[in-house]
């Protein structure tokens, strides 16, 4: 079985995209059994709010895995509400968070608490997240 994974997460930035760009690189290279999908590469710059979220939307429903980009202070809300919708309807997400702030509600979270129990593994690093990967997808 192809695995589709949606690639998650803020996109307002040149080092967002350039991240963005980087981790689907990284996982294309340790994944070759799986077609990743990453919003900035599915609609056309400058394209209209409705279409993104359209377009977006059908990559969400096609997809059966998440990594999800959850650096920053908060979670991008955008990348928030993709993963409380892909989490109903009982997918996996995985986190990546390189961001070694804190932003949860104990010491020991790393996300808000809804974000990180949504996720089977917030992972620190791409490797730490491919080998995670790898596992299940073998």
């Amino acid at each position: 079985m192809v695995h589709k994974i949606y690639l998650s997460g803020p996109l307002f930035s040149a080092a967002e995209v350039a991240w963005g760009k980087q981790l689907l690189a990284h996982l294309g290279e340790h994944l070759g059994n799986a077609k990743i999908i990453w919003p900035h590469e599915i609609v056309p710059e400058g394209a209209k709010p409705e279409h993104i979220f359209a377009a977006n939307l059908q990559a969400l429903n096609q997809c059966d895995l998440m990594v999800a980009i959850l650096d920053g202070p908060q979670v991008d809300d955008g990348t928030a509400w993709e993963i409380g919708y892909f989490f109903g309807q009982g997918k996996k997400n995985w986190g990546i968070r390189t961001d070694f702030r804190r932003a949860g509600e104990s010491e020991k979270s790393r996300v808000n608490l809804m974000i990180e129990c949504s996720c089977l593994m917030v992972a620190s690093c791409t490797e730490d997240l491919c080998s995670e990967l790898m596992r299940l997808l073998d």
